[in-house]
This record gives structure tokens, sequence and C-alpha cells, in this order.
């Protein structure tokens, strides 16, 4: 049965989110400091058919900060344009809707997924799947105050003792919520240990709304197998696709065709990378671009052979042009190993290989 939904329901067919046919059923997790505009349109290239904004806050005294301006930047951005807001005042959530929406936001997506302590601690985010009550107040105010389809993202509850998920998934279909994204952890086991997808099945067999699974899907492999076990219309893909935007297009040929991409030329990375650094030198500015890329290169480049005194060194230069000639420096000897990208064996990464490099 599992298998017959999987194969009627091909995801290269799409989804349908309100008026929005989307290309497939492959999400963007939004990801604060990571998501900005360059990264949603790079994924969107690549293969995605979705992606969620960074989050933006409902005080309105932050709205005119450079910081939510630059959130709320969607010049040239591929439609749907999806907004994630965060907050725990609804009178203030159905203002920050209606705001975004004048900014140009084509869907709302509500925040009640976030772990973090400092979203957290003011009751925003995931802490609202201890109150019922709230969750009801926002959902209907944001949804009664706009005009344009309505998406959440949830977790599988407060703790492993306090899995309220389904209820708050049928509530929010109840209340008019178009879309649910769901990550297979609770708001206290943050990104440790394992997501669980149980949760996720039981919430699909309770609610008739499109509903997107995420947490750990890291290959093609894991999304054919987390689709086929929640019956799950889509995927949302977060942290597996920072420095592998790509895997969107992998993930759906896989489904399409049960087989792997060849990986991807060098030549083509290469564009792709610097395509996406010039993105970000414009989008931010001179300085503050070259910093925000130092954590892409650092993605990107985790796990190639020979790239660890690489990405040491990457976090020591102080100019775009230093940069850019450092990275066409390490292509030129990749290109030398083969012409295709190739990570390491795992036995052969250094320590340095799992240190991110501070923006």
């Amino acid at each position: 049965m599992v298998q017959w939904c999987l194969q009627s329901r091909s995801i290269s067919l799409g989804m349908q989110i309100g008026p929005y046919s989307l290309a497939n059923a492959l999400f963007v997790a939004p990801m604060a400091g990571v998501t900005d505009r360059p990264f949603r349109q790079l994924c969107k290239k690549l293969g995605a058919g979705y992606a969620v904004s960074e989050m933006i806050a409902s005080n309105a005294m932050l709205w005119n900060s450079p910081k939510t301006l630059r959130r709320a930047n969607h010049d040239g951005e591929v439609e749907p344009i999806s907004v994630q807001i965060a907050g725990a005042d609804p009178d203030m959530m159905a203002e920050a809707a209606i705001l975004n929406i004048d900014r140009g936001a084509q869907i709302i997506d509500i925040n009640m997924g976030c772990p973090a302590k400092k979203i957290c601690n003011v009751m925003a985010g995931s802490a609202l799947l201890k109150d019922e009550p709230l969750v009801s107040q926002i959902l209907k105010a944001v949804v009664g105050a706009v005009d344009v389809p309505v998406t959440l993202k949830i977790r599988t509850g407060w703790d492993k003792q306090n899995r309220n998920a389904v209820a708050v998934a049928k509530m929010a279909e109840d209340i008019g919520v178009q879309a649910l994204a769901m990550h297979g952890r609770t708001r206290a086991c943050a990104y440790m240990g394992e997501a669980e997808y149980d949760t996720i099945a039981e919430v699909k067999q309770a609610i008739k709304i499109p509903l997107i699974a995420n947490g750990d899907i890291t290959t093609p492999e894991k999304a054919k197998f987390v689709l086929e076990y929640t019956g799950a219309d889509g995927v949302m893909i977060g942290r597996a696709a920072q420095g592998r935007p790509w895997i969107f297009r992998e993930i759906e040929h896989y489904l399409a065709t049960g087989e792997h991409m060849p990986a991807p030329e060098v030549e083509e990375i290469r564009s792709v990378m610097l395509e996406h650094l010039h993105d970000l030198y414009e989008f931010y500015g001179d300085l503050t671009g070259m910093r925000v890329a130092r954590k892409h290169i650092s993605w990107y480049t985790k796990g190639l052979k020979d790239s660890a005194n690489f990405r040491h060194a990457m976090n020591q230069l102080q100019t775009i042009e230093e940069q850019l000639a450092a990275i066409h420096a390490f292509f030129d000897h990749l290109q030398t190993q083969d012409s295709r990208i190739q990570y390491a064996p795992e036995g052969e990464k250094t320590a340095s290989d799992n240190e991110a490099i501070a923006a």
C-alpha cells in the first residue's frame, strides 16, 4: 500500500498550496542565518520546488531594522514567496502577516517548530506547543487576517512525554491552515539524537491537508524511506542542503528513476559556488557578504579531499579578491584529481573537517 501511494503520486508531479502549483514537493527548510534570498534562489534553481524565508519576528519594533528589511527583500525571487513569522502574541502575529504580504509574501508560514532557547524563552517557536489554547488563538488570528494561504511548521511535541502533534495538526486544519511541515523531534530534543517518523505517520493519518516531513533527511534513499514510511506528501531538507544545494535534484532524480545521478562535475560546482558568492556580495554588501560567504564556502568544501587546510586559510582572508582567488586555486587543484567532485572517505577526514568556519 505504501509503495502504491508513492508511485501513484510521483513527487515530480508537485503539490498545490492554495492557488500555487509547486514544481515538486521538495522543500527548503527555513534556517536563520542560512536561507536568505540568495540561498533560496539557488536551491530552487537546483531542484527545490519550494523555499521558506528566514524567520521574521512579529515584534513591531524590529520591522524596520536592517536585518528584518533584508529578510523581507524578495526581489527577483521565484514564486511562490513564503515568509515565516514567529511570535507569541496573536494580534502581533496577525499584524506581522499583513505587513509581510504588503512586502511581497504570497504565503505566510507560522513558526511553531524552532527549538532555539532565545525563541522558546519568549514562548515562541516550539515553546507554543505547551499551550494549545494559545496555538489556536494565533492560528485563528493569522488565518482570519489574511487572504493568502497560511502554513504551519511544528515539532512532534514539547518533549517525549508530551507529543501532541496530532492534536495541534487537527486543530490547524480545522482553523484553515493549508499545509503542515513537521520535524521529527520534540522541542526538548533540539537536534540531538535521531528524528523519529512514527508521529509524522500518525499525523498524516489524522489530516487531509498536505504534510511535509522534516528531520535527518540527508540522502535520496532517506527521502524515499521517509515518504514511504510516513505517507507524507513531501519532504523538507534543512542542514543537508548546506553546501550541497544540488541535493534537491538528486532526490528528485532518485525518486523518479530509482537511480543515483553522477557526482557533480568540479567545474559545475565551482560555477555554482561563485554565482552564490557573488549574489551574497551584492545582497549584503562587500564586507558583510564576504564574511557571510565564509560559512557557505566551509559547507561547500567540507569532506572534499585536501579541503581542511583550505577552509582554515579561508577564514583569514580579508578581501573578496583574496577569497575568490583562493577558491579558484582550490578548484583548479580538485580538477587535477578528477573531473567530478570526490569526497574523502570518512576515515580520512581530519578533526578540522568537522569544524564550521565562523561568519
